[in-house]
């Protein structure tokens, strides 16, 4: 009795002598950046030791967690970092700000994800892949320029058209059908030079992730996967440079403190230079064409105090390509953020979000007219305003809710165009659509037991078509007989609709779990286009009277895995999706400058299934992953193909990816990647006919024809300077080669008369690249 009434005893005078109940409940809370530069450190785990509960960090760094009062022995950990153990006293809400540093283990912890080893098993997180840059600057690329959507369509779910296209293929759905995020702002084509290179500088990343499934009910407006990329928030320790010169692209980025440890500014910029090599070419149009492109990326931060910061960043990017007197064509993307993160208490934080976004495109003939004088001038483009209040509230270990809303305004103007011949001036413009994006949100990560777990949510979606407007009617043959015109700020057609998402784990044991999901998304705003390959003129139009929003269903099951102390991680995904109102096109449609779009459109339903394997190793001197997936897209739609269902364009059954990176020492490493896919379906003659002396050529059903199968294989060797890791300057050399072994993969295959037998039609494969050597001089300080 005695030797208990001395152990309570010193409990209390522990607790500082206060009187205290043991149901009492107090928080721990705070942020978690890197001590050598001040980023936050994005799910970052804090683990309690005593019990089998944690928290990890946001997108912002902060954290929090509610534990009976007490004495506990608290983790905070992150790869590639070393971890922090502090022993609390637990009497009162605490507020616990830590900087963890990168582990001195060098070659012991090569890192693939900056997270928990186990949260492959231990997350809520299915269909979800992240990716650090340091993973993705590991990874070979065309022309050495290290590219973020490239690195992504390597992943299981993924697919791409190959060279050529900047565009991703998630899970049956369509390029268009991916949200991609860039600080929260959206991006309307992320491609540079027609798609070769993605708009993503990779020295302004910090973090990339990629739901396909399980999408979580914050996100809205698409219907097949979020591409959410974070830039860096900058250095709040010290000035920082870093950059790049490569074989046709050189960068550089800066960073340093607005006040140390309060704020920090970055600013990255990149210039492609394949027009330097121009002026060599034998034709004289050529040595004064124009093809390049920049981009430019800033963010600034400042902590005004423990409770409020704000983050202020944006992008601009341009191409530009001109051929002598023949053409001029530009286009791009701007963006702009401003956000204020907010701490009510130790359990409620909130994210306030103003955005601005623009995509737009130019094509027409060279400053000053052709040889004659005449011009010509087509302008288009597509502009977001909105505003979003995201809140997250940590109720208890057991319980994380997240809620709020977001209000988007689009304006499109599809096509302008402004001529001048012969001295006579015009326009001619396709009509410009205005629309309100509302939605709503709350969902709740919920820990049943130390088994089971789930993620429930439920979001509600409003679109509203505003004049001022013109919309056309149709008859039952998609010609138009008359058209309706609304005043300004007149709200002429509503869609909405609820989207439920749930998410459910069992753990099976500590190193194993298993999965399920399903998810309602719906999608307002679509592309035009009739090609795999994403184009700058391709026209983005909205749901209206005559077009209702693309809806999707999604469920998924998973089994999880580690092995080998978490050094490999596995994980076997099954997936099946049924699509609504899926937007098709005629045969031989008219696309661009068409008033009557909508009457080209055909709508019907979709289907996608597959099944996904993932194998990856985090740690060691080999690191990497090997992915397949199996899977099938079908459209029926009762205008094409006779009704009859038949594969999207991009239905490609077997995709084959692996990637590995092997560390010789702290100075040497070797990275190589080879890719299989199937190739994809399309539309091809399949035999011909005269009629009135003129060659008709008959075609097969719709993609009921393949290309040939593609498969590539790269390779790079990187060589870093001498005492890379302790050195204020640090260089790297990176040697790398693009399609090793010279593989011919086709692009397009087309059609003509045979010269030397003009009756008889062949067939002519165009291809982009061979092999592609590079080399590149990395630099920071």
């Amino acid at each position: 009795m005695r030797i208990m009434k001395s152990k309570s005893l010193l409990f209390i005078l522990c607790l500082g002598f206060q009187n205290i109940s043991f149901s009492q409940k107090y928080s721990i809370s705070g942020n978690l950046t890197d001590a050598n530069n001040g980023e936050a450190l994005i799910v970052n785990t804090i683990r309690i030791v005593e019990e089998s509960k944690g928290a990890a960090t946001n997108v912002y760094g902060f954290y929090s967690l509610t534990l009976d009062a007490g004495i506990y022995n608290v983790e905070f950990s992150y790869i590639g970092y070393e971890t922090i153990k502090k022993e609390i006293v637990l009497n009162n809400d605490l507020r616990i700000d830590l900087e963890l540093e990168e582990s001195s283990k060098v070659m012991s912890e090569v890192v693939v994800e900056g997270k928990s080893s186990s949260t492959n098993v231990e997350s809520m997180d299915m269909s979800k892949d992240e990716l650090k840059i340091e993973q993705i600057k590991k990874i070979p690329a065309l022309m050495g320029e290290i590219d973020v959507i490239k690195a992504i369509q390597l992943l299981p779910g993924v697919q791409t058209i190959g060279e050529g296209g900047s565009g991703f293929f998630v899970r049956g759905g369509g390029a268009d059908q991916n949200l991609i995020l860039l600080d929260e702002a959206n991006v309307y084509n992320a491609s540079h030079l027609m798609g070769f290179f993605s708009v993503f500088n990779p020295d302004a990343v910090k973090n990339v992730e990629l739901y396909k499934g399980g999408i979580p009910a914050q996100y809205g407006g698409r219907l097949s996967s979020v591409l959410d990329i974070r830039m860096k928030d900058g250095n709040m320790k010290k000035f920082e440079a870093e950059g790049g010169i490569g074989t046709i692209t050189s960068r550089l980025t800066l960073s340093f403190p607005i006040k140390k440890d309060k704020g920090s500014f970055m600013i990255a910029g990149r210039r492609n230079y394949a027009d330097i090599f121009l002026p060599l070419a034998p034709s004289q149009d050529l040595k004064t064409a124009q093809l390049y492109f920049y981009d430019a990326n800033i963010k600034g931060n400042y902590n005004i105090n423990d409770k409020n910061r704000i983050f202020l960043s944006g992008y601009f990017g341009r191409d530009v390509f001109s051929l002598a007197n023949q053409f001029r064509m530009n286009w791009g993307n701007g963006t702009g953020t401003l956000r204020w993160n907010h701490i009510f208490s130790n359990k409620l934080f909130l994210n306030s979000t103003i955005v601005y976004s623009n995509y737009d495109y130019l094509l027409g003939t060279p400053q000053g007219g052709d040889e004659n004088g005449d011009t010509f001038t087509w302008l288009s483009n597509i502009q977001d305003y909105y505003i979003k209040e995201d809140f997250n509230y940590y109720l208890n270990p057991n319980n994380s809710i997240k809620f709020g809303f977001q209000s988007a305004y689009h304006s499109i103007s599809p096509g302008r165009i402004e001529f001048n011949v012969d001295g006579l001036e015009n326009e001619i413009a396709n009509p410009n659509t205005n629309s309100l994006e509302h939605g709503i949100y709350v969902s709740n990560e919920q820990k049943f037991t130390t088994r089971f777990s789930a993620l429930y949510g439920l979001r509600y979606s409003l679109f509203q078509n505003i004049g001022e407007g013109k919309v056309y009617e149709y008859d039952a043959d998609f010609n138009p007989v008359d058209t309706n015109f609304y005043g300004k700020g007149e709200i002429y057609q509503n869609y909405g609709g609820f989207e439920p998402r749930l998410g459910l784990k069992f753990t099976l044991n500590e190193s194993s779990s298993l999965k399920a999901s399903y998810n309602r998304t719906q999608q307002f705003i679509q592309l035009a286009s009739n090609t795999t390959a994403s184009s700058p003129l391709d026209v983005w139009f909205s749901s209206s009277p005559n077009v209702g929003p693309q809806k999707a269903d999604q469920v998924a099951i998973g089994y999880f895995s580690n092995y080998f102390k978490d050094t490999l991680e596995t994980s076997v995904e099954l997936y099946y999706k049924k699509m609504y109102n899926t937007v098709d096109f005629k045969d031989h449609a008219q696309l661009l400058l068409n008033q009557y779009l909508e009457g080209e459109l055909r709508i019907g339903d979709s289907y996608s299934y597959g099944a996904e394997f993932l194998i990856k190793k985090n740690k060691g001197k080999l690191s990497g992953w090997l992915s397949y997936t199996y899977s099938r897209v079908f459209r029926i739609i009762p205008e094409i193909n006779d009704g009859i269902k038949y594969p999207a364009n991009y239905d490609q059954p077997h995709n084959l990816s692996v990637v590995s990176s092997y560390a010789f020492n702290d100075r040497m490493s070797l990275s190589l990647n080879f890719v299989y896919n199937t190739g994809r379906a399309v539309t091809m003659p399949v035999g011909r006919y005269s009629y009135m002396g003129a060659i008709i050529p008959i075609y097969s059903r719709r993609n009921a024809e393949r290309l040939p199968d593609y498969h590539r294989m790269d390779v790079s060797f990187s060589l870093k300077g001498k005492n890379y890791g302790t050195k204020r300057f640090r260089s790297e050399w990176v040697f790398s080669i693009y399609n090793l072994y010279n593989r011919a993969n086709a692009y397009t295959i087309n059609f003509k008369e045979n010269p030397d037998v003009p009756n008889q039609t062949q067939a002519e494969m165009l291809y982009l690249f061979k092999i592609v050597p590079s080399i590149t001089y990395n630099f920071k300080f």
